[in-house]
Order: C-alpha cells, then structure tokens, then sequence
C-alpha cells in the first residue's frame, strides 16, 4: 500500500449486538498494521441505525477489544481531535454533504411513500425482475426531484414534507476499485441502486456517514470484511461526487471466516450448531437464542484466541505459529492475507490454548484456578496449587479444567472405573501392593524418583513388570486411568494421602472383584 499521509486505520462496528469473532479479526488487522506503520488506530461507533441500537452492546465491543487486548488510539473512551466518535453525535455533520452532493447533481431528493416503493416492487415483479431496486431505470417514474417539477419539489420542502435523499448512479460506467487484497475489481454502473443517503430524520445511512467520517477523521486505509466489497462502488462514487477522490483511502477486503465444515460464513448461531464459542466474551440477549458464550468463559487465554484470529486468513509465510503480539506486528502485512475465505477450525484454536497454557508459569495458573478451588472449599495453598497445576496443564485444553479433571487431588477418591478394577486386580495383586507399602510406608522422603526407584527395585526382585502393579496405583489414587505420571501424584499428594488410598482402595478392589 503506498500512502503519503501517516496512516490512519479505523475499526467502526454497529452496537447492534455482541461482537462477532469476525469483528474482532478486522479490528485485529487494524491494529497490527497501525502499529507496525508507526500509525493511528481509531475505534469508531456506527450507531446511526436507531432501530437496531441494542442498550449495552457498545460497552460489550469495548470489554471485548480490551480482553483481547486491541488498544485503539482514539476513540469513545480515549478521545481525540477528531471526534465524537460516535455517528450518533455526529448528526448535524452530514445533511450538508447530502445537500452538497444534490447542489452537485450527483444526488436527489425522493418523497416516495412506503406504498409508493411497494407498488414499485409489485410492479417489477410482475414484469419478472423479482430483484427489484430503485434505480436509474425506475427513478424517473417515482416521486423524486429528477421526475417532479422543480416548483413542486421546493412546494413539498416548503411545506416540511417527509423526504429522503437518494445517490445518483449514472448508467453505462464501469467503476474500478484497487483492492489491496484482490487486485483490480470492476463494478458495471448499470447494476447499482441509488442508495439512500440520508434518512427522513435527518440521520445518514451507513454509506454517507461512513464516508464522511473516513474523510474526516483522515482514514488512509480501510481494511474490513468481505461483505463490505459489493458497496464500495457506491462509496468511491461518493468520493468522486464530494470532490474527495484525491485523498480516497486505499481498500483491502478481508476473507469470510467460514464455517468448521467450510461450507458457508460463520455465523452466530453457529456457535450452538457446532458446540463452540463464536463470539469474544458471553453475551445474554433477551431469549436464549440470542445468548452466547464467549471464548473467554469458555476458558480462552485471550492470547491464544489473538493468535488463532491473526491466522484466519493470514500466514506468515514461515513456520512459525505462536506469536505474541508485538511479533505479530512485526510479521504482519496485507500482502499475505489470503483472497479465499478461513476455515474457523475449532480444533486449532484449542490447541493455541494449550500452547499459552503449557507456556505459563505454574504459580500464574494457580493464581488463575484459585477462586474456582475455593468455591469448591477444596485445598487453595499456593504451592500446593502450582503443583497441581504443573501436573495438569499438559492434559487439559483451559485452565479452568484443572480443578474438575485433577479433583482427585483435592477430594479423597469416591470411585473408581470398575471395568479396569476387573481387569487388573489379580489373586496375588493385593500381596504385591501390601509389600510395596511396607516398603513406602519406610521413606522418610518422598520424591517422585525415590519412590519410582523403590518400585522398580521391588518389582526387578520379583520380576514383574510395570503393567503389575502401576494401573492399580493409578486407580486408588485417581480412580481413573487418566491423569499425570504415578510418581508424580504421589509426591504431590504426598505421604500420608497417597498411603491411605493404598490402603483404602485394596479393600474396595476386593470388594469390586469379590
């Protein structure tokens, strides 16, 4: 991208509900090619669509920005020279760049009433264009300043009449837009509608209001998702009609994130149908459909979730897949984003998880599972937690798994996975463990190799293998065949615990077997 003003990005969802992950992604992209540039990242509110304006979704966008850690520069809460940043308290700025392009003839006002616009539609469909849009072809039989007389155009104003005002798509243009993305796109003028521009009360639409504000507030570039691609033709002709072309940011239209299975866009109802997060942070709408848990009370380190998003249609271009944030930054660019749309692999993301969890220290984890060891009234002391935790994190996808799938630490062993109790518990079993024990029970440590040590020795005298005794260990300790090294739990458990389920697990194994 080749740009000769220091670069300003901007990130401007609608408080329309939660934040999808995909919105997330785009401020993600923003952020990095801000900060790799020496650059401006901006977050801006569209909130001109009173009518879908959700209460509580614009404080959602900015929790969810700050846990993954996207920082804009300015903004609502940071403020800057050029704000507001909401379009809501922009208002007044818009209806003049409406009026200046009509003074231009490059827009019109419509007085067109909702009956009028649905005997249109009727009309063209009856004629067998169901796709039916107001256009150059149908303008001039509507109620607009293009088909009226121009007395009565200024009557109707006069006289305070509802109007709207519309853009004026000249027919047989062919409109090129440099996608920094995917290259040269063409759009052919004849198949563009007049888009509304500004509304009956006063508030511009998306198309007006986000150009004006991009103008204004000095955006250089403007990196969003795909779907946004089919009106940049009407927002480059928007450029051309205000006389702004020369300072028209450069484009760059990010791929759709597709669904697991890759067929069609991920959507928010998604999350259910698969069984997976699709949203940054739990959001609780009005009914249960509208309700979705997040990533980050799925368990997500936002870290990990920054780096499986930064990989949704980017690579790069080496081996390399963990990346912190500054790295990210560094290796970022736009040349590497992919055209074709990112498959969201559920899957992948788990394993970033497991990536930073492995990575973080043991004393952070058990600061991290304390509150929910407490809420258990389980065993919360810091070292004794971290050691848990070091045992753990290989086997679990989050954090929060560590307390339900290691609870054996905490809670004295209720039972046990009969089908292996079966299996393993042989006639000379219980003479074999009564040795051992006696043997354990004379250590005056108790480290993992020590007793690993002892084990072997015991079992090199008798010439038994592991397979003897070590699933037995694991089932009185755990109950399970899952979970950490023998040894290991043994010495976190320590002495006297592991002893006393020894003990108490031969009597339920005779039981079991009897």
């Amino acid at each position: 991208m080749t740009q000769n003003r220091p670069v300003r990005v901007r990130f401007a969802p609608s408080p329309t509900g939660a934040l999808h992950i995909g919105g997330v992604r785009t401020a993600l992209y923003n952020m990095l090619f801000a900060r790799q540039h020496g650059g401006t990242f901006l977050l801006r509110i569209e909130d001109t669509d009173q009518n879908r304006y959700v209460p509580g979704a614009e404080d959602y966008i900015l929790e969810a920005l700050a846990w993954c850690g996207i920082v804009p520069d300015e903004g609502p809460t940071q403020g800057g020279s050029v704000g507001p940043y909401r379009q809501s308290e922009r208002k007044d700025l818009y209806r003049q760049y409406a009026e200046q392009l009509v003074e231009r003839g490059h827009a019109y006002y419509a007085f067109d009433r909702p009956q009028d616009l649905d005997a249109m539609r009727e009309r063209l469909k009856q004629a067998g264009n169901p796709a039916a849009q107001y256009d150059h072809r149908i303008r001039m039989d509507m109620r607009n300043s293009l088909s009226m007389d121009p007395e009565d155009v200024t009557h109707r104003m006069e006289a305070g009449e509802d109007f709207i005002i519309r853009l004026k798509i000249e027919p047989g243009q062919e409109i090129h837009v440099r996608d920094e993305i995917r290259g040269d796109v063409v759009f052919q003028s004849d198949e563009l509608d007049d888009k509304v521009l500004l509304k009956t009360d006063g508030m511009p639409t998306y198309h007006l209001a986000n150009i004006v504000d991009d103008h204004l507030m000095g955006i250089t570039h403007v990196i969003r998702g795909e779907e946004w691609l089919p009106s940049t033709a009407h927002h480059v002709l928007l450029y051309r009609g205000l006389g702004w072309e020369d300072t028209m940011p450069a484009f760059a239209h990010l791929p759709l994130i597709m669904k697991p299975d890759g067929k069609g866009k991920l959507s928010k109802r998604d999350g259910a149908r698969f069984g997976m997060p699709v949203f940054p942070l739990s959001w609780q709408g009005e009914t249960e459909e509208d309700s979705f848990t997040g990533f980050r009370e799925t368990g997500f380190d936002p870290r990990a979730v920054v780096n499986f998003l930064a990989f949704l249609g980017w690579n790069p271009g080496t081996e390399q897949e963990i990346f912190s944030m500054d790295e990210l930054i560094k290796a970022f660019s736009i040349d590497r984003i992919h055209k074709s749309g990112a498959r969201f692999d559920f899957d992948k993301a788990q394993w970033y998880n497991q990536q930073y969890l492995l990575s973080t220290p043991a004393s952070e984890l058990a600061a991290l599972i304390a509150p929910l060891v407490e809420a258990q009234g389980w065993e919360r002391d810091p070292s004794f937690l971290a050691q848990v935790c070091d045992l753990m994190k290989e086997r679990v996808s989050y954090a929060r798994d560590i307390p339900t799938q290691g609870s054996y630490f905490f809670t004295d062993v209720g039972t046990y996975d009969e089908a292996m109790v079966r299996k393993r518990w042989k006639p000379d079993s219980r003479a074999h463990l009564e040795a051992i024990l006696t043997r354990l029970q004379a250590q005056d440590t108790f480290t993992s190799e020590e007793l690993e040590d002892l084990v072997k020795h015991y079992l090199e005298e008798h010439q038994l293998g592991f397979g003897a005794v070590l699933p037995l260990f694991r089932l009185a300790l755990a109950g399970t065949m899952k979970g950490p090294g023998v040894f290991e739990m043994m010495e976190v458990l320590g002495k006297d615990r592991s002893l006393a389920r020894l003990e108490k697990a031969m009597g339920d194994f005779d039981r079991i077997c009897g």
